[in-house]
């Protein structure tokens, strides 16, 4: 195990699948907060913008994201995400598919603050009306801040997901843990049980914390009725 890890730079792979990870999660909260805001915006129109969103990405193979965001969004529009110096090629591959990662979550982010909004009292933003607030104001003070303490469990159940769906963005060349699975599946067929052991592995200890981590946070930040 140690000779494949060290033949096909199997660490290198892992930090990648971690860097995808934290900056399509950061991406994927702000997005989706927005367009949960404009689900539960009182305007028509932009409830209609937010649940088309949701609707379609939801309902797209990431797969077919990730590859558009090649080949549509680079290739064909030619829009340029990184500058030309040596590392372009995987500089480009790595920005677009952290682009098609936080759209396809955004999605599912989206619905996780919706269902922390559901356990929030109707009377609350009623009150909150009733004295006046406005509606971004009512969102900013009394809504959005109850709504991610009661969905931290959906909200950590996505990014457990968005981890596990770093492995999708091998189609566009982005070296992480699954390219390095297929390298190794390529060149070491001998050895196929501990390359799939080891890959494993590699995601139950990235993702175990995550749930533990999500499960004490759910507990600790619960809103006491």
């Amino acid at each position: 195990m140690l000779e494949l890890i060290d033949r096909f730079d199997f660490f290198a792979a892992v930090w990648m699948t971690v860097k995808l990870t934290a900056w399509a999660a950061l991406g994927s909260l702000v997005l989706g907060t927005f367009v949960a805001v404009l689900r539960l915006s009182p305007v028509r129109v932009l409830q209609w913008a937010g649940s088309t969103y949701v609707t379609v990405f939801r309902n797209t193979p990431l797969t077919v994201i990730v590859v558009a965001a090649n080949l549509v969004v680079w290739n064909q529009l030619g829009l340029e995400v990184a500058a030309r110096t040596g590392t372009y090629l995987d500089d480009t591959n790595f920005r677009l598919a952290i682009l098609a990662l936080v759209a396809y979550h955004a999605a599912f982010v989206c619905e996780a603050i919706r269902s922390g909004v559901n356990t929030i009292p109707v009377g609350q933003a009623e009150a909150a009306r009733s004295i006046g607030l406005t509606f971004g104001q009512n969102l900013r003070h009394i809504i959005l801040p109850q709504a991610f303490r009661g969905a931290i469990t959906p909200l950590g159940n996505v990014l457990i997901a968005l981890t596990k769906n770093t492995t999708v963005v091998t189609a566009i060349g982005v070296a992480q843990v699954s390219h390095a699975m297929r390298r190794m599946i390529e060149f070491r067929s001998d050895v196929l049980f501990t390359v799939f052991g080891l890959v494993a592995l590699t995601f139950i200890v990235l993702t175990l914390p995550m749930g533990m981590l999500t499960g004490w946070l759910s507990q600790r930040l619960a809103v006491k009725r």
